[in-house]
């Protein structure tokens, strides 16, 4: 399996706790965060990785370095923000499979990555998402789905439970062919939500681990449960 890792935003939220670091790069029990995050790909089976980079790319390419565990990691350097589309778009031209997963460099989601794969496959879909049950959507915006078909996709601001965009992709290569696009555009924003009809994307539904360590308090909850995650695995 090959995977994109969106890792070139600048993480505001979490500047003050993080002033010298990009955000993929954030101390988890004295580890980068990045790091755990390829731990659990490398276990789930991938075996190439392309991290697409940005702010700061070159400190996370210095630590992270070209190969993790089995897999080898590419860069894909973004020379100004393309936003997640953009800079999705321009990684998928470096891969080599159809379908790439794609993830965000500040979520961890202990998906069960083989079992996404497979209904992938016997859908027929061009693009699978990953949705996490949560107890409240307010955050993070709200999925409506019908069976395994995605029919909706709500702003943030909802409150109660419901699923919730865990942020993780199955994508075949020609997903963005067809669709008029500038250079620079949100994925979520601009593609998933105005395109959702043509798209029909499907839902991969789990209540698996998950975590976005995009603000203070998510990030200090982290330090003890994804350690504590990777020790059981």
């Amino acid at each position: 399996m090959e995977a994109i890792i969106l890792a070139g935003g600048r993480g505001t939220r979490l500047q003050a706790a993080l002033p010298d670091l990009p955000k993929p790069l954030a101390p988890i029990g004295g580890r980068p965060f990045l790091t755990l995050l390829l731990d659990y790909l490398d276990q789930q089976g991938f075996r190439r990785i392309h991290l697409s980079i940005g702010y700061r790319g070159q400190a996370i390419m210095d630590v992270i370095g070209h190969a993790h565990g089995n897999m080898e990691l590419h860069y894909v350097r973004e020379d100004r923000p393309l936003g997640t589309g953009g800079a999705l778009r321009k990684a998928l031209m470096e891969t080599r499979e159809s379908p790439v997963f794609a993830l965000n460099g500040d979520t961890f989601f202990a998906l069960d990555y083989r079992a996404m794969w497979t209904q992938h496959g016997e859908s027929g879909a061009g693009l699978t998402v990953a949705l996490r049950h949560a107890p409240d959507t307010t955050r993070y915006g709200r999925v409506e789905t019908q069976g395994s078909r995605i029919v909706s996709f709500r702003e943030k601001g909802e409150a109660g439970e419901g699923w919730i965009n865990g942020g993780i992709y199955l994508l075949n290569r020609e997903l963005f062919d067809g669709h008029a696009l500038p250079e620079t555009f949100s994925f979520e924003q601009d593609f998933l939500q105005r395109y959702r009809e043509r798209l029909a994307p499907r839902a991969f539904l789990s209540d698996a681990y998950f975590i976005d360590i995009g603000i203070p308090e998510d990030y200090r909850r982290a330090q003890k449960e994804i350690p504590r995650l990777l020790q059981g695995n």
